[in-house]
């Protein structure tokens, strides 16, 4: 029986082990990182171990300093989550030779699978459809990938090759977008090899990757698999995953709105095939590509999925208290239960869509989403509706660089996926998420599509319809003006004399008052008929304080909440969430920067310079390649000319607004 489990893991997913590790008894430890001292999954654990430096290869990467972490507490088992080493066969391996309880599968099924280029060719043998591929070895020259290309597309019969592009590079490690580059043309490939093998090296600690063909358009499904150490595999239903960005899934639901029982059944025998063929134990998922009837698979994650509360709803089950029970040696029931509703997660990542998903960084002031029924656990069996939060934040929290920046899952649970959807969708866009960029507008875009609610989703949705996606003006304005409303209340709540009088008063008319925001910029007076604000002609104000303001606009009236922090300020209506950047009044000089600089989005670290000093570029010509928050961030010439400027070296740490380098057009 285990007693004392470390999680080999943070944020979300050892918070999410905490939670079912309480609920039966056992003792809990956590590893963390020097930016992570003041993680809540640090807090809630019963004994914390501080892991030295903030890298993963350092940290949460170093089979080493966990497994003698685990000995240092008097842990008995190991459980790693998600990412990170999860799919670490010498991890494994190590935790076992530590004489130390893992929770997972066996070393060996790890390594079978945790190779996406061996896990393919076993498949095949097991009567698993693969695409094609090939893999790319270390230091291979353009001359030998075409040679690959050639092989991959060569047809059966021995006709002239096919279709070359597009390709998709994948890391044979891991997963969650990490290691992959989409690529079209051919002539792209050795350096989205090479840029691929260093993110899957950072990553996993692995940088082997291998080319296959890109479906385009098709579905990403997958099934949930679990297996005892006594020869039972269950299938719990497929997950449709294909609402994705950077080849990593945002929004996950089950059962997928387009799987025929038919197929379904196709699905889960290949699943269940896949898991025979390597005598899996434990928690797994077994991916594939789904466009039509053709069925291509595409790895075995063997671990659990960031995505299993939706399985946990529609099964009334807890996949962390199964596992634990397995590696415990218990056995399963002969079949699952039934499934029963329908379930849809979406992700919230500190990301700014609008600039290509940037990962955002900085405090989350507030994180507060309303309605949640259940926080890291299942929803109670029998339950018609519910919503679920697991979240590796809190407010306060700070939103470092080093790590991926997905803040929470949101999990909605219903009768049918019209209504699962709805309350999703509702959840999110009421949330009070205050402090970085999110991709929540988005989300809540993508649950209220006509598309997506038809059920017509692809891995290329977020692609097709970008343009209807993308955040309109709406409420920014007479949010705006709310905001402005409330710090005028404030002004005068503050007031020493006078505190009376509205704000801006005056006897004999004179200018109006004026608020500037990034996003807008109002004015407006408070005179004796009341609120007058140039553009809004019917909005009517009916109470002002600092944090709250109400508005009654062409017969309608809603309330704003506004909160202030310093240089945001977020006002959350019925209209919407907003987010204002506030202008100063009288803002300092502002230092100048020269002409054609290259500034750095984000905080991170400069992986590559691929440029020299006076060398000339072409438009979109790489220039240096930061690395943050797990991902490598390509900054590249705005166009032709000369490098006049070249201020970093690999290995640098710089900060947000650096100037890197500086460009000098060509006449």
């Amino acid at each position: 029986m285990i007693s004392r489990l470390l999680v080999a893991n943070r944020g979300e997913i050892a918070r999410r082990v905490f939670r079912t590790c309480r609920d039966l008894g056992i003792e809990t430890v956590a590893v963390f990182s020097d930016a992570d001292g003041a993680a809540p999954h640090v807090a809630e654990a019963d004994h914390a171990v501080r892991l030295a430096g903030v890298r993963p290869a350092d940290t949460y990467l170093s089979v080493e300093a966990i497994v003698g972490a685990a000995l240092a507490t008097g842990a008995d088992a190991v459980h790693p989550g998600y990412g990170f080493l999860s799919e670490n066969a010498a991890f494994a391996r190590a935790v076992l030779d530590a004489g130390l309880t893992w929770v997972g599968p066996s070393p060996e099924a790890i390594a079978a699978m945790g190779s996406k280029i061996g896990a393919k060719a076993l498949m095949a043998g097991a009567g698993v459809p693969v695409l094609p591929g090939f893999t790319a070895e270390p230091g291979s020259s353009a001359a030998e990938l075409e040679q690959g290309l050639d092989t991959m597309s060569a047809p059966a019969d021995g006709s002239a090759p096919g279709r070359r592009t597009p390709l998709l590079v994948k890391a044979s490690a891991g997963g969650g977008g990490r290691g992959m580059r989409i690529v079209e043309p051919a002539g792209d490939l050795p350096g989205a090899v090479e840029s691929a093998r260093r993110e899957a090296e950072s990553a996993f600690g692995d940088g082997t990757v291998f080319v296959e063909p890109l479906l385009e358009d098709a579905r990403h499904i997958e099934v949930q698999i679990l297996a005892d150490l006594h020869g039972t595999v269950w299938t719990l239903g497929e997950r449709e995953c294909s609402i994705q960005r950077r080849h990593q899934k945002v929004i996950e639901e089950t059962p997928s709105p387009a799987i025929s029982p038919a197929m379904r059944t196709r699905l889960c025998d290949a699943a269940v095939r896949a898991a025979e063929a390597i005598g899996y134990a434990g928690a797994g998922t077994v991916e594939f590509l789904v466009k039509d009837d053709t069925v291509a698979f595409l790895e075995m994650n063997t671990r659990l999925q960031v995505e299993h509360p939706v399985t946990e709803c529609v099964y009334g089950v807890d996949l962390v208290e199964l596992q634990l029970r397995i590696a415990e040696g218990a056995r399963l029931p002969e079949t699952p239960p039934a499934p029963a509703g329908h379930a849809v997660e979406a992700r919230l990542y500190a990301e700014d869509p609008a600039r290509d998903w940037l990962p955002q960084s900085g405090t989350l002031h507030r994180f507060d989403v309303p309605g949640v029924s259940s926080r890291f656990s299942p929803l109670p069996r029998g339950a018609s509706h519910g919503l679920r939060l697991d979240s590796g934040v809190e407010d306060g929290s700070e939103i470092g660089v080093h790590y991926d920046p997905m803040l929470a899952k949101v999990i909605s649970y219903g009768a049918c996926r019209a209504d699962a959807v709805r309350r999703l969708a509702a959840a999110l866009s009421n949330a009070r998420i205050h402090g970085p960029v999110t991709n929540r507008d988005l989300l809540v875009g993508v649950l209220r599509h006509e598309a997506f609610l038809a059920g017509d989703t692809h891995t290329g949705f977020l692609a097709e319809h970008r343009d209807a996606l993308a955040a309109g003006p709406g409420a920014v304005r007479l949010s705006a003006l709310a905001a402005a409303l409330a710090q005028a209340a404030a002004g005068r709540a503050a007031a020493t004399v006078q505190a009376g009088l509205p704000s801006g008063w005056r006897n004999v008319v004179s200018q109006p008052q004026r608020a500037a925001f990034e996003e807008a910029e109002v004015s407006y007076r408070i005179t004796r008929d009341g609120l007058r604000a140039d553009g809004f002609p019917d909005t009517v104000l009916v109470g002002a304080t600092p944090d709250l303001v109400v508005l009654e606009t062409s017969g309608v009236r809603r309330r704003f909440a506004v909160a202030r922090y310093d240089g945001v300020t977020h006002v959350d209506s019925p209209l919407g969430p907003v987010r204002l950047t506030p202008l100063d009044r009288l803002p300092e000089p502002a230092t100048r920067v020269a002409p054609g600089s290259l500034l750095a989005p984000m905080p991170g670290t400069v992986l590559r310079v691929e440029v020299k000093s006076g060398e000339h570029v072409t438009t979109g010509q790489v220039v240096v390649v930061l690395e943050a928050m797990k991902m490598e961030h390509q900054i590249t010439a705005p166009a032709a000319g000369t490098v006049s400027a070249l201020n970093v070296a690999p290995g640098r740490q710089v900060e947000a607004e650096a100037v890197l380098a500086v460009i000098e057009e060509r006449a």
